[in-house]
């Protein structure tokens, strides 16, 4: 059985979940389906799944007419759908495709069945194309029985049914090769849901719905994956002995461990065929051996060895417990267990490792049952597996070697950041643009450590952000005399006026130590002229670099809707100050920014005119946390009876130009 991240669920269990209340707060995501059938219990699971995948929104489904597919798929618009679902089936194509229809089948009407299904899909094409310039579109193609239209026995395969099968199968290649498209794996479909028990006749009959509700299930889980895959790990780290090969490498000597069909060891070299795989695809491969360092060394040399020595870092061989090793490749790689895959033979060196690593995924390599490695090969091949490859994924390794071995320095304290970029020989690339970027959405949903909030984006939500019209995306890049580091940084956020509002701002661990973060300050404030940036901080679990830059640079500890100004940022390098401005200006413009905190969605217009009537959010509860932020922002504590009276922007700002001194 292939291994699933998500879990298929009964209907019962799907109407429990879409029954439940949704938070109103979260943003709402619109998903377009697209069918001709009756959606019913279809929709039900596919409304469950995307709830289940994606509790940072909320989903709202839009079906269409029944029996009209074609109508449907004209009338998806961007107005009306964030992203699109299209589940087509033969009776689509042609009706007489379908139980439902009783065009005929008689021989002769064979060719004209076959020349309409070149028609419409050619057509389905032309409307693919258009529709996903602008919206995410995941589809899967028929995923029924032909129904017994030919001539043939069912046996025999017919040249009518070749012919249309083959004619799907091109057009599938045609749609998966479409920016912004995505085609379901029918044979991972095939393998999860038997082809026997998809079709039920008798619904289709009585509701058309033609779905058994196993496989209606089935077919929502996949189309959720589709649409919303499971973030990548980052790193495998494998044992050797009687996993990475066979045999016991003390025991038996560099020459004589094996991986083929000769020595009834060829599973091990299907698993480093697949390792060698994720290596050139960016993955990080480590080993955490148990073994003497110099033999280990030895047989990583081996010609044969199928998985490069290259394609290893670091190598950790020694006789010390096996989660010391972990311990060391993930300080190496600098990122969390919880991005890594351990696979080991051994049960109890998996427990001694995920005892001491709660986050790392352990998977026992089962040596001697073939069936079961097939199916681990399939599960790590989803664990790690991606849409498509960037330039970041091909040197993420050669630049986490090549720091090692050449010891980037970070730059000291006293040490200016122009000084430090320019002994570096640093050349970062700052773009703004908003149209999507797969590598950008990545960093965003990959990244922990340097992570403003931990926030994690859907990919409608992603292009829905980057219609609205004040918003932004920086996008950095970075290289150095230490080698290029590709895409590493994404600040996305919104301008108003002269104050910017960061919602995600994500840094890869790999560009730690280089000051990156300092220069896109300076960036932000350049580009859009403004003089204060407001950032959607929240802490996490993982967050702690992030935090520790925050608190350097503000000098306390960070909170949400902290901001910087250049003021601050000229304390720590090359001297970017806002222009002059008076003591009563100040107060005003710490003000706004104490507002635009509390109430996100005013525009700096109307914070001005903002006062307890004309503000619907200005309740008890934001009341109590404006003055908490006015009062940790200008060091005053307001007394109870003056806060009755302070019900408006202007007279909070006459209260404090009189009390507060600058």
């Amino acid at each position: 059985m292939v291994m699933s991240s998500f879990q298929t669920i009964k209907l019962i269990e799907a109407l429990r979940i879409v029954g439940e209340a949704e938070d109103p707060s979260l943003p709402l995501v619109r998903l377009g389906l697209v069918c001709g059938f009756t959606p019913m219990h279809f929709q039900t699971f596919l409304s469950a799944q995307f709830r289940r995948a994606c509790k940072n929104q909320r989903t709202q489904i839009k079906a269409g007419l029944y029996g009209d597919f074609w109508g449907n798929l004209e009338k998806v618009e961007p107005s009306t759908a964030d992203l699109v679902v299209i589940a087509m089936e033969w009776g689509d194509i042609d009706a007489r495709l379908g139980l439902r229809g009783l065009g005929s089948w008689s021989p002769t009407s064979l060719p004209d069945i076959l020349s309409n299904a070149r028609v419409r899909t050619q057509y389905f094409l032309n409307v693919l194309g258009n529709l996903s310039r602008n919206i995410p579109v995941h589809l899967t193609f028929p995923t029924l029985p032909l129904p017994a239209v030919s001539f043939t026995p069912s046996w025999q395969g017919s040249p009518f049914n070749l012919e249309l099968r083959a004619l799907i199968a091109s057009v599938s290649l045609q749609a998966a090769q479409v920016r912004n498209v995505k085609v379901l794996d029918h044979q991972r479909l095939d393998l999860l849901s038997p082809l026997a028990e998809r079709f039920d006749a008798k619904a289709e009959l009585q509701s058309g719905f033609p779905y058994k509700l196993a496989h209606a299930a089935t077919l929502a889980e996949q189309l959720t994956h589709l649409a919303q895959p499971p973030v990548p790990k980052k790193g495998l780290i494998t044992d050797l002995d009687d996993t990475l090969w066979n045999g016991i490498l003390g025991e038996v000597g560099v020459q004589r461990i094996a991986w083929d069909l000769e020595h009834s060891s060829h599973m091990h070299g299907a698993y480093k065929r697949l390792l060698h795989a994720f290596a050139e695809s960016g993955v990080l491969i480590a080993v955490a051996s148990k073994n003497d360092p110099r033999l280990v060394a030895e047989a990583l040399t081996r010609p044969d060895l199928i998985l490069p020595e290259k394609s290893i870092y670091p190598v950790e061989a020694s006789w010390g417990p096996k989660s010391e090793a972990v311990a060391r490749i993930l300080k190496a790689w600098n990122i969390a267990a919880d991005s890594v895959v351990f696979v080991d033979d051994s049960a109890m060196e998996l427990a001694e490792v995920q005892a001491s690593h709660p986050g790392i995924e352990s998977l026992q390599f089962p040596k001697d049952d073939p069936h079961a490695l097939n199916d681990l090969f399939y599960h790590l091949r989803d664990r790690f597996g991606k849409a498509s490859i960037s330039a970041e994924d091909l040197i993420r390794s050669q630049s986490i070697r090549r720091a090692s071995v050449l010891d980037v320095p970070a730059p000291s304290v006293g040490q200016s950041l122009g000084k430090f970029l320019e002994q570096a020989e640093a050349k970062i690339d700052f773009d703004l643009n908003r149209e999507p970027d797969e590598r950008a959405l990545e960093l965003i949903n990959k990244t922990n450590q340097f992570n403003l909030n931990g926030r994690r984006v859907t990919e409608a939500l992603w292009r829905s952000f980057l219609k609205q019209p004040d918003t932004f995306v920086m996008v950095v890049a970075y290289e150095d005399k230490y080698g290029p580091l590709g895409k590493i940084a994404v600040v996305a956020g919104r301008v108003q006026g002269q104050s910017i509002f960061v919602d995600n701002w994500v840094m890869s661990c790999r560009a730690f130590s280089r000051r990156i973060e300092h220069r896109t300050l300076e960036e932000l404030m350049r580009r859009f002229k403004a003089h204060e940036i407001a950032l959607a901080f929240e802490p996490t679990v993982r967050n702690g670099p992030l935090q520790d830059f925050l608190q350097g640079l503000l000098g306390a500890a960070p909170f949400a809707g902290c901001r910087v100004n250049s003021a601050g940022l000229g304390s720590l390098w090359a001297k970017y100050r806002a222009p002059p401005r008076s003591c009563m200006d100040d107060i005003q413009s710490r003000l706004r920014l104490c507002f635009s905190a509390v109430f996100p969605t005013l525009t700096p217009e109307k914070v001005i005119e903002a006062d307890h009537y004309n503000v619907s959010q200005w309740d008890s509860v934001a009341s109590v946390t404006l003055f908490a932020t006015i009062e940790e922002e200008f060091g005053i504590e307001v007394d109870l009876q003056d806060m009755t009276k302070l019900v408006s922007f202007r007279a909070i700002l006459n209260y404090l130009q009189s009390t507060t001194a600058v």
